[in-house]
């Protein structure tokens, strides 16, 4: 992403996507509920930022901004994979964009930020970083699909590891393929947000990379790889939405 992008390009910050209005409010009668009614009594909502959504200038070849929408994810959940059995307390962040060209569904990924987790009983932190690949459009058989690694580090310094150890990186990347575990459900009709569960407890883990002569110790600490059927990635995920119009 550019550094410096033209804000006027940007989402706009008090609209929905014009597509999403009817959408939206079928969403909310089918929980038996209002618009009126989605935020009532609720809890504070969120904060979002969509400063590193895409600019219009930064969609496709062909796509128009007005029936284009920029999503902002923060997800927190658990993660157990080999020995690693961790709840995710701050949140990860993925913003996109997402729309569709001629008729066909495209998305712009944007970013992706999370704190560092640590592994307990150990001086190890896992930051989630993007594996390389994301498709969020949702259908009968999954919420969706990303592409995860997770950089190595340790409480003792940022030196003690190279600077590219890791789990997994873009060319060997886990995989998640995300199925639901709550249903979406409105949190607020204006900002649109939604919230949701989804997990993976079918991926695999690889072993430990670019970590010299230390990869087959953190190996055995991780307990990696890690074959499928012994991991799982639980998420809990809000979202919000605007649109390019």
């Amino acid at each position: 992403m550019t550094p410096n992008r033209p804000a006027p390009n940007r989402p706009a910050p008090n609209r929905t996507l014009r597509r999403l209005t009817t959408a939206t409010a079928g969403a909310l009668l089918a929980l038996g509920i209002t618009p009126a009614q989605a935020t009532e009594g609720a809890a504070p909502l969120p904060a979002f930022d969509f400063t590193a959504c895409p600019t219009a200038a930064e969609l496709p070849a062909g796509a128009d901004p007005g029936t284009w929408r920029c999503e902002v994810m923060h997800a927190t959940g658990h993660l157990r994979m080999g020995t690693i059995d961790e709840p995710l307390t701050e949140p990860m962040t993925i913003t996109f964009a997402e729309g569709r060209v001629d008729g066909v569904f495209r998305q712009v990924f944007a970013e992706m930020t999370a704190a560092p987790l640590r592994v307990a009983d150990t001086p190890l932190t896992l930051t989630p970083q993007y594996g390389g690949h994301a498709d969020f459009l949702s259908d009968d058989t999954r919420r969706g699909e990303f592409a995860i690694k997770f950089a190595l580090g340790t409480t003792r310094g940022p030196r003690t590891l190279p600077p590219d150890c890791s789990v997994g990186t873009d060319q060997d990347a886990i995989h998640l393929v995300l199925k639901d575990t709550d249903p979406t459900r409105v949190i607020s009709s204006d900002p649109l947000i939604a919230a949701f569960g989804a997990q993976d407890t079918t991926f695999t883990a690889p072993a430990t990379t670019g970590c010299g002569p230390l990869r087959r110790a953190l190996d055995r600490a991780l307990g990696l790889p890690s074959p499928a059927g012994r991991n799982a990635f639980d998420m809990d995920v809000t979202v919000a939405i605007r649109d390019y119009a």
